[in-house]
């Protein structure tokens, strides 16, 4: 087996399923993204998934709105797609504007329907993933258990680190990990003396955001890393992992970009079309 983890194999057993379920059923599936601002990463991602949309026969709606809109808005639109039988899945493209407290994210997030919450970060839903009944995953979480799965790596009674906590992997991730035997430490941006945490993990999880942030010395030999980091910089799209620094030491390691991205939105397919069946 390759040092290199790819997720091409598993995103096409993916897409292979959705196809079929499509066929199968005879219905359209349509998903409404809501984005507010205009980033340009933002801009990127929702791209990529509308063009995944329309790849495999799935209506897909764009709600844009200025930064300057109100949260009270776009909570009434949602609301209004929540009620609309042609909306199978509903997502908020994150992050949203700075001029957007943490309370307005929360109450937008949670006026999506949990039956229409793809992206699995309605209250309900992550509910449903800590008590170990898990109905919506956040996508990117789910892909990478599901890489890790398909790679026949082993994480029972392992340790696993995750350097990032945040509600969109590091802190589900931690949960479906947990639940599956792992023994998990979540790190955050206050953890002291990270680097002898991280020597310890058997594999280690990147989803903090920071380029390059770690190297070799952060690992022991023989470990496993997954790189959920996509970084924009002047060398171009990066990982929070130094691929080349760390590559003699590791066991296995996910290239970046290629690997968790395209699985994320295979995954984000499958809720989408899960939703309808």
């Amino acid at each position: 087996m390759s040092k290199i983890l790819k997720s091409d194999s598993l995103t096409s057993e993916i897409y292979d399923s959705i196809k079929y379920k499509l066929k199968s059923s005879g219905k359209k599936p349509g998903l409404a993204i809501i984005v507010v601002g205009d980033r340009s990463d933002s801009d990127l991602y929702i791209k990529m998934k509308r063009k995944k949309c329309s790849e495999l026969g799935i209506e897909s709606y764009l709600y844009a709105y200025l930064k300057k809109v109100s949260p009270e808005y776009i909570i009434k639109s949602i609301e209004s797609l929540n009620n609309s039988p042609g909306i199978t899945g509903i997502i908020v493209q994150l992050p949203l504007p700075p001029e957007f407290s943490k309370d307005d994210e929360y109450n937008i997030l949670n006026s999506v329907s949990p039956e229409k919450d793809v992206d699995g970060f309605h209250r309900e839903n992550m509910g449903k993933l800590m008590l170990n009944v898990p109905s919506m995953t956040p996508c990117t979480a789910e892909g990478c258990f599901r890489l890790l799965e398909h790679h026949n790596i082993d994480i029972v009674g392992k340790n696993i680190v995750i350097v990032g906590s945040s509600k969109v992997v590091g802190l589900p991730l931690s949960m479906i990990l947990l639940h599956n035997g792992a023994t998990t430490t979540l790190c955050n941006i206050h953890t002291k003396d990270i680097k002898n945490i991280t020597k310890n993990a058997d594999i280690l999880i990147s989803c903090c955001g920071s380029p390059h942030l770690i190297d070799s010395s952060w690992i022991k030999e023989d470990t496993t890393v997954i790189d959920v980091g996509i970084n924009s910089t002047e060398r171009g799209i990066v990982g929070d992992v130094n691929f080349d620094d760390v590559y003699t030491k590791v066991k296995y390691i996910t290239p970046v970009p290629g690997c968790i991205g395209p699985l994320t939105i295979a995954i984000l397919m499958e809720h989408l079309v899960n939703c309808k069946q």
